[in-house]
């Protein structure tokens, strides 16, 4: 029976096999035995249809959770995430970086009687905290590995002949049975603080997000072809709740091969659309600068009259004639190359979020063709809160993160907090009915990161807990000053630090491959990354790119002193989120000698 629209989160693949089946729905570099693997519409609600009578048999109840870890996105991935839906069950995806402590927390927490994952890797660190779940009852792997049970194991049981009729009668029944308000899926949060908490979202809370964000991106034409890269882990809710988007609008699913294959996943793809996070972008930017300047000569010239060009750039033809004659010159000469370069020639949308844009990335790729959106979301608003487009006239902003999206409401508080009310809003933390009251205050969800609404735009200035107060009694947004220094093409992370403190400052990371041509161009060694600190004329080069980047800001906000750090923040290390948040405790804590050398 043909769906009107779809009220629960298996109901999209149902919905595309309606209105638009296609021959390639999803499809995958690497099925673990060299060969790729794709579906058709037709065949992806198949096989999750095995997987659902597959659960069912295995004895999953209505209720229960299945635990899903990928080290990249994959077919199997989505067909466990309906299937189990499907099946009444709820699915708990995991992120591939969390530790084992963070591992056996979910599980437990979660009560996770099944765990589906990717790989030899993570079939083994999850078996070696087996014995810290009791109720873990198996791990399957979508991978062949030794010893380990494969996930076709489980679509064989949902064709078993004997009980092939009493099965699918039980997947329809169960189907039939969940309701668009019921819970869909408990997604543990890579918070920067503390253990995961689990945010409940409903079927709802997720459909109508991808509903009314439908509006906001360019797949406008029912009978084109669209195709869209997905790299970003599914894991988290921006690139799922898109997922469900691109079965809506039938566009054409391909998983790249890992985050460390981007640029050869867009050549092979020439997506129309992909999702991407700032630090992506910056990379990009970075190298394509780096890269134009070294051509030397006219060809030069002619490259950084073009970034001149696109660092100007207004939507809408703001800035006039005279530029957008100017911008077309750019886009002949350079861009299109650009573009072709980047696996881009057929882009109409590059999605956004994760965390702040810096104004000159937005400008740059926009400038180039390249249309970038910024969204604003967070886990527990199932994401999307407000994102920009130029589907429409005056639905985008630099530096904003856009209109608020159709159904949502949000409010600033007197203290400058962001709150949103609205379908989008979280059931609440799974098993934690007191942080659930703390951020949830008569149906407005406190998201914790100032903000403002200017003219109907909606932009983040900082996190509430992460704004500090110097020793002058000024207060700081550590964020906005990270972003600044980040324009930098020596730093490749940062963190601003201050807090009661006379000044701030910043702990810089650099960016060895730019130190190294940087180097070579002086003539001179490049030193290792644990030696940078002890170079006066590579933290003198550093400090003088900050200076420079701090002109915007008022006296008392300005980094007045730089320190090079001699190793990356890693998520090994707990000084990131699985999704490249800083930790800042833990940072604070290893560098603590550092910091007080600056302020003694």
């Amino acid at each position: 029976m043909a769906l009107d629209q779809p009220t629960r989160l298996f109901d999209f693949p149902r919905f595309q096999l309606a209105k638009k089946p296609l021959k390639t729905m999803m499809t995958q570099p690497n099925d673990g035995q060299g060969n790729r693997l794709s579906y058709s519409t037709q065949a992806f609600v198949d096989e999750m249809d095995r997987v659902s009578r597959g659960l069912i048999a295995l004895g999953l109840q209505a209720g229960e959770k299945v635990a899903l870890i990928s080290h990249n996105n994959r077919c199997e991935w989505n067909l466990l995430d309906h299937g189990t839906m499907q099946a009444g069950g709820i699915d708990v995806p995991v992120y591939p970086t969390m530790t084992p402590k963070d591992y056996v927390h979910i599980l437990n927490h979660s009560e996770s009687r099944f765990c589906f994952v990717s790989n030899a890797d993570l079939y083994a660190k999850v078996d070696s905290i087996r014995g810290e779940c009791p109720g873990l009852e198996e791990i399957y792997t979508f991978e062949r590995v030794d010893g380990a049970k494969h996930w076709s194991e489980v679509l064989g049981k949902g064709d078993d002949d004997a009980r092939r009729d009493e099965l699918e009668a039980e997947r329809v029944k169960r189907a039939d049975a969940v309701k668009e308000a019921d819970l869909a899926t408990i997604i543990y949060t890579s918070g920067t603080t503390g253990l995961p908490k689990g945010v409940m979202l409903s079927h709802s809370n997720v459909v109508k997000n991808a509903l009314c964000s439908i509006s906001r991106l360019p797949m406008t034409d029912p009978d084109a072809d669209y195709r869209v890269l997905s790299f970003l882990p599914v894991c988290h809710i921006f690139e799922r709740m898109l997922h469900y988007l691109y079965m809506y609008v039938g566009a054409n699913i391909h998983f790249g091969e890992s985050l460390e294959t981007v640029k050869e996943d867009l050549a092979s793809t020439q997506p129309h659309m992909f999702t991407a996070v700032p630090r992506l972008l910056e990379k990009f930017y970075d190298g394509i600068v780096a890269k134009g300047r070294a051509a030397g000569g006219v060809k030069a010239a002619i490259f950084n009259f073009a970034v001149r060009t696109a660092l100007q750039w207004e939507p809408e033809g703001q800035n006039g004639a005279w530029y957008e004659f100017k911008l077309k010159i750019a886009r002949k000469l350079v861009f299109s190359k650009v573009k072709a370069a980047l696996g881009l020639t057929e882009i109409i949308a590059l999605a956004c979020g994760s965390a702040a844009l810096a104004p000159r990335l937005t400008r740059f790729f926009n400038a180039a063709d390249i249309p970038v959106y910024e969204g604003y979301g967070l886990t527990e608003t199932s994401p999307v809160v407000s994102v920009n487009t130029l589907n429409t006239p005056d639905m985008l902003r630099v530096g904003s993160v856009g209109r608020i999206a159709e159904g949502i409401d949000v409010k600033i508080e007197t203290d400058g907090e962001i709150t949103v009310k609205g379908h989008n809003v979280m059931m609440g933390y799974y098993k934690d009915e007191k942080k659930t009251a703390e951020v949830i205050k008569n149906g407005w969800f406190n998201t914790g990161d100032i903000g403002v609404i200017e003219d109907g735009f909606l932009r983040i200035t900082d996190r509430k807990k992460e704004m500090f107060k110097t020793s002058g009694g000024k207060y700081v947004a550590p964020q906005l000053l990270e972003n600044a220094v980040k324009a930098s093409r020596f730093v490749e992370q940062v963190m601003v630090i201050g807090a009661n403190r006379k000044h701030p400052s910043a702990l810089v990371v650099a960016d060895m491959a730019v130190l190294a041509t940087w180097c070579e161009r002086k003539g001179r060694a490049c030193p290792a990354m644990e030696d940078l600190a002890a170079d006066a004329e590579i933290c003198a080069r550093i400090a003088q790119d900050v200076e420079g980047l701090m002109e915007p800001f008022a006296s008392w906000e300005r980094v007045k002193q730089v320190r090079v750090l001699p190793a990356m923040f890693t998520i090994d290390a707990g000084e990131l989120t699985p999704t490249l948040k800083l930790k800042r405790k833990p940072i604070l804590t290893r560098y603590n000698d550092v910091i007080e050398g600056i302020y003694a």
